[in-house]
């Protein structure tokens, strides 16, 4: 790559622990970052000694301290890109990392095509189990050039500015900039006004940011913490800032996939959580999602995919919070719709009191696009012990004649799933499969979390995929010497936010120290 085209605007606010990783790994993508600019936001915690320490060590790193505190991303974002001086710039948070040749891949991108705008993939980590995301994978599975966000509206999906190379002459032009001061979401509207101005964008499949999560934080970051009202208002008003720009820009098809992205994506998660909140939070988030959905015309609704359309139109059509733990698993991906199954006017619906609330598409969709419901019941000894639960749809399912189902283990790192088969018995409403299996070759995969997916096979020849839904009681982990290799194995069963099983495997010392601690914390 050419040298000296990228500056990197780091921001970070008392994050003394991690910026110095931040500001690193920004320094060692190469020659073709130019300089890097760490602005800190009026830190009281040490950030700012952290900085000038490195700056000291490092000619192209400058440091720009803010006096008072902003309350956002916004401000110091903006403060570091008037003070970026290279014809391309990118984004770091203070606690997350570029992995190596990130700037590479995007700078590559943009020069290749001449676009302003080069997008790769983010891999969102939770910490400290380091169990890895992909964000909106579909968007960057294969190299790609669009020339403007109307030619590929899911663009609009990937709301983050930080996996994302910009040309700071098209910003500039543009006016695309951050909302200033404590603004939650404020890479909602600057994603906005960049698509706005009709951006080509290409995209390449590698990885350019690493996105860490730590839920242990003393502070969590904006995305994790929901668990106040306020954070669904200022969901809720950053996306309609959003589509006011899109609409002041005569851009009318980006506006409605935004809305329709609302609905698919924003209005999922909050969704899937709500089980989890106390009646004060699920009235008042009733209250202001009837009052966002109501704004929504029947097209908007039907332009949005089956789960979050049938969500909308229940929270639409119930004057008050209901069945909360039923559209949770509907908002789960993929999605599980539980019985019971209601019909009215020979229409199915979500439930006999609510008519209104049409669940259209189920009688015509594909029988591998159903959001079939598969119970499971883990028990871990020596072995692992799965029952499956599979329940029929308006008998969409039983129509397709399962037979077969197959479950898969796989890896959230990407390598390969371990599959096993089993024949599906009916069993009134639905049909049964149980299934065992050694832990022993999860094993010599090392330490991993497993998501738990199925398949279910038909007459057809088709293939049903989905999540399991975890019920029943489970044991505790298992504990054994697989092998020679790994003196100890722990097989941990976990359960979503949304109900869905998953495994998690320590081998070696990790579980050698996790058994140690874990004995001492109750004897304690």
């Amino acid at each position: 790559m050419p040298a000296g085209l990228v500056d990197v605007v780091v921001i970070g606010y008392d994050d003394a622990a991690h910026i110095a990783d931040a500001v690193r790994s920004a320094l060692a993508q190469g020659p073709a970052v130019a300089r890097v600019v760490a602005v800190d936001d009026a830190s009281t915690d040490g950030t700012g000694a952290v900085l000038d320490r490195l700056a000291a060590r490092h000619p192209r790193l400058r440091v720009i301290h803010r006096r008072v505190n902003s309350g956002g991303c916004g401000t110091p974002r903006n403060e570091g890109l008037r003070a970026a001086g290279s014809p391309y710039v990118m984004f770091l948070d203070s606690d997350d990392v570029l992995p190596p040749g990130a700037v590479d891949a995007l700078l590559g991108a943009a020069l290749r095509h001449g676009v302003p705008v080069a997008a790769g993939l983010c891999v969102r980590r939770e910490l400290p189990g380091r169990v890895d995301t992909h964000w909106q994978p579909g968007l960057y599975r294969t190299a790609a050039l669009h020339p403007s966000p109307e030619h590929h509206p899911a663009l609009l999906h990937d709301t983050l500015c930080v996996n994302k190379l910009y040309a700071r002459s098209f910003l500039t032009e543009h006016a695309v900039h951050f909302p200033e001061g404590p603004y939650p979401y404020e890479d909602f509207v600057f994603s906005a006004r960049l698509l706005a101005a009709g951006p080509a964008v290409a995209t390449v499949p590698d990885t350019v940011y690493v996105w860490h999560v730590r839920r242990r934080a003393a502070r969590p970051s904006i995305s994790l913490d929901r668990d106040r009202i306020a954070n669904w208002h200022a969901r809720v008003r950053a996306h309609r800032r959003g589509v006011e720009i899109y609409r002041a820009a005569g851009r009318e098809r980006l506006a409605l996939a935004a809305r329709v992205k609302f609905l698919d994506h924003d209005l999922r998660i909050y969704v899937r959580e709500l089980p989890r909140r106390d009646a004060r939070y699920r009235e008042a988030w009733w209250r202001a999602a009837r009052t966002c959905l109501a704004g929504y015309g029947e097209a908007e609704l039907a332009a949005a995919r089956a789960p979050a359309r049938w969500i909308a139109r229940v929270v639409l059509a119930a004057p008050a919070p209901r069945d909360l733990d039923r559209l949770a698993q509907l908002a789960a991906r993929p999605a599980r719709l539980l019985p019971p199954y209601a019909v009215a006017s020979g229409r199915p619906v979500w439930a006999d009191d609510l008519p209104a609330a049409v669940l259209d598409g189920l009688t015509t969709a594909p029988a591998r696009h159903l959001p079939v419901t598969v119970d499971a019941t883990l028990r871990l000894r020596r072995r692992a012990d799965l029952a499956l639960r599979v329940h029929d749809l308006y008998g969409r399912l039983a129509a397709a004649r399962p037979h077969t189902v197959s479950l898969e283990l796989r890896p959230r790192d990407g390598s390969p799933a371990l599959f096993l088969h089993s024949p599906l018995t009916p069993d009134g409403t639905g049909w049964t499969a149980r299934i065992r299996f050694a832990l022993g070759p999860l094993a010599r995969r090392g330490t991993h979390s497993w998501d738990v997916r199925v398949g279910l096979h038909d007459a057809q020849g088709d293939v049903l995929r989905t999540a399991v839904r975890a019920v029943g009681p489970s044991r505790r982990p298992c504990a054994l010497l697989p092998n020679a290799r790994h003196v100890l194995l722990i097989v941990r069963p976990r359960t979503t936010a949304a109900g869905t099983l998953s495994l998690r495997t320590l081998t070696g010392p990790q579980a050698l120290w996790t058994t140690l601690t874990t004995r001492l914390h109750r004897s304690g």
